[in-house]
């Protein structure tokens, strides 16, 4: 048993003779929030689908919560939000969230307070009983996350899971993420490329061209290539693998 909830070692992985991820490597954690910062195509999406076992890497290993993946009981053990929605549109959004919640060993009680919590969470509870196919695109990302969180996981991965949602509760949820890391020892992987996100973050990796630019706290970061915020990071960063 190590302190990491993710260990990455030396992965790579081409499509079509391109290569989407380069050599990489990285280690997150137990407890942290760690944020995985870059442009889009720069390879976030295809790496968090091989953590989470959707995609099987050219080489190297990783580790999640000490099994290698894939391993099914990681399946309960993680949150995942997807970056596009996938919902079933003809459902209430309640009876997404049982449908979800159905997937996991919960009781009835359980369930229901699972169900309650995340829907509570998201500011969702007066619009339950509306077939999701009326939602808003930011109401269905808000269900999307609440569907992350329904089975109470170790750990929770996000990819960018703050698109389309009002700058209010954009700030409510990173305060439950806050929390939910603080106060319930969860390990968070946010993919993000949103510079006022980055800075809540405990740990940064900027990712380019799939290859780690650059890791770090946020303020170290910015000591490091005396930058004033995260765009001038990136660009000081350059394509060096540090």
């Amino acid at each position: 048993m190590d302190n990491h909830a993710i260990s990455i070692k030396v992965l790579e992985k081409s499509f079509q003779h391109k290569q989407v991820i380069a050599p990489l490597s990285l280690d997150i954690p137990k407890g942290q929030l760690m944020g995985l910062l870059g442009p889009s195509g720069c390879g976030k999406t295809t790496l968090i689908k091989m953590i989470m076992g959707m995609l099987k890497p050219d080489n190297g290993t990783i580790e999640v919560l000490d099994l290698v993946v894939p391993h099914q009981q990681l399946l309960k053990d993680i949150g995942y939000m997807a970056q596009s929605d996938a919902l079933y549109t003809d459902l209430t959004g309640e009876e997404n969230l049982h449908f979800f919640a159905k997937l996991y060993p919960l009781s009835k009680a359980e369930r229901m307070e699972r169900v309650a919590y995340a829907a509570n969470l998201v500011r969702l509870t007066d619009d339950l009983q509306l077939n999701v196919g009326n939602y808003s695109g930011g109401m269905k990302r808000r269900l999307s996350l609440a569907i992350a969180l329904i089975q109470n996981p170790k750990l929770l991965i996000l990819d960018e899971p703050t698109v389309g949602i009002d700058p209010v509760l954009k700030k409510e949820i990173w305060q439950e993420l806050i929390r939910l890391k603080d106060q319930e020892q969860k390990t968070i992987l946010v993919t993000t490329h949103a510079m006022d996100e980055a800075e809540r973050c405990d740990q940064l990796a900027m990712l380019r061209n799939g290859r780690i630019i650059a890791q770090g706290t946020p303020q170290a970061l910015k000591n490091h290539y005396q930058a004033k915020d995260f765009d001038e990071v990136f660009l000081k960063a350059g394509g060096d693998v540090l």
